[in-house]
């Protein structure tokens, strides 16, 4: 068995996986700074440890899979820029490591989903998957015939730190972020409501609420750009969206479609695209990012898993920079 444990912006999931079988989960309101996201972490994969009943002496578990928001190095187990959680950067693997006592291996939580969603796709020759996270924030990860692409120190598929607007500030430093108009944050930043008690904004803008609508139409045409980024940047045949924000269901993915054929009226170019028949929503309530991190965990060893262009090249070191280097998720022990 596994632990997966998926660190996010709003809230922390822990799985325990017994091959694709989960047989505890649980969640937690997730720490904001290192000291505190490691805390609950900790806590939480504890308290879901203690949940599965084991032969006294034995652990629960063989390996855990830890996930993350932001550039995670994949050699180190070291976050950087992690800004919805408050982290500049953190050793997060080693800390995992002292805090559970069982080996580790971190990846970004984007990353991780992707990795579940491939191994839960069936594979059409011919096509490239992508998947798009809406959450707390906006990420996506793009998939290939060896698994998910990591990139420069992790940040393939970081595109929701592309600035496509003026305005406004972004977290990450910078202005006009597509995460800035289209994520959790973004939709309560404008409409000011947000959590379970806030209701659907979609119905409250049919309602005549105009900061709802606001709301909507920004993360409707900002998911519609995003898809447009991976299928034209990155190649994608087919996007694949989860996260949190999915929970929204038919009206945004309606909403999504209207913005993406408002796009493709324009241009003979995304007409011939047809980018809103090439996406689709899957479901929230499936813990994607949790359960990729225990997939990952199992298959540390395998390093067709994850592809990563080395940040910087070794001079010394004839096969430094090589693109087709493989790197796996970060295991310490």
């Amino acid at each position: 068995m596994r632990l997966g444990i998926d660190i996010g912006g709003t809230k922390t999931h822990a799985v325990v996986v017994d091959g694709d079988v989960v047989v505890a989960s649980d969640e937690a309101p997730s720490g904001r700074g290192p000291e505190a996201v490691v805390a609950v972490a900790a806590d939480l994969g504890r308290r879901v440890l203690a949940s599965v009943p084991h032969p006294a002496g034995s652990p629960v578990v063989e390996r855990v899979g830890v996930c993350v928001p932001g550039l995670v190095d994949p050699s180190t187990g070291i976050v950087r820029q992690a800004v919805n959680l408050g982290v500049e950067e953190l050793e997060l693997g080693g800390a995992m490591q002292r805090a559970l006592g069982l080996d580790v291996t971190v990846t970004g939580d984007v990353k991780a989903a992707a990795l579940w969603v491939h191994r839960t796709t069936p594979a059409i020759p011919g096509t490239r998957l992508a998947y798009l996270n809406l959450g707390t924030g906006l990420a996506a990860a793009l998939i290939g015939p060896d698994g998910v692409v990591g990139g420069l120190r992790g940040a393939a598929g970081e595109i929701g730190h592309i600035p496509v607007a003026d305005s406004p500030p972004c977290r990450c430093g910078q202005v006009g972020c597509l995460e800035a108009l289209a994520s959790g944050t973004a939709l309560h930043r404008i409409w000011g409501r947000s959590g379970p008690e806030a209701g659907c904004p979609f119905a409250a803008a049919l309602d005549g609420d105009a900061l709802a609508q606001e709301a909507v139409d920004s993360l409707c045409a900002g998911t519609a750009r995003a898809i447009q980024i991976l299928v034209l940047a990155g190649g994608a045949t087919d996007v694949v969206i989860g996260g949190g924000l999915t929970a929204l269901g038919d009206p945004l993915r309606d909403g999504i479609s209207g913005a993406l054929q408002r796009s493709a009226a324009a241009t003979p170019l995304l007409s011939s695209l047809r980018l809103h028949e090439r996406f689709t929503l899957r479901e929230s309530t499936v813990p994607l990012a949790a359960l990729g991190a225990a997939l990952a965990a199992g298959q540390a060893v395998d390093q067709r898993r994850f592809v990563d262009i080395r940040a910087s090249v070794d001079h010394d070191d004839p096969m430094a920079g090589d693109p087709d280097d493989r790197a796996v998720p970060h295991q310490v022990g």
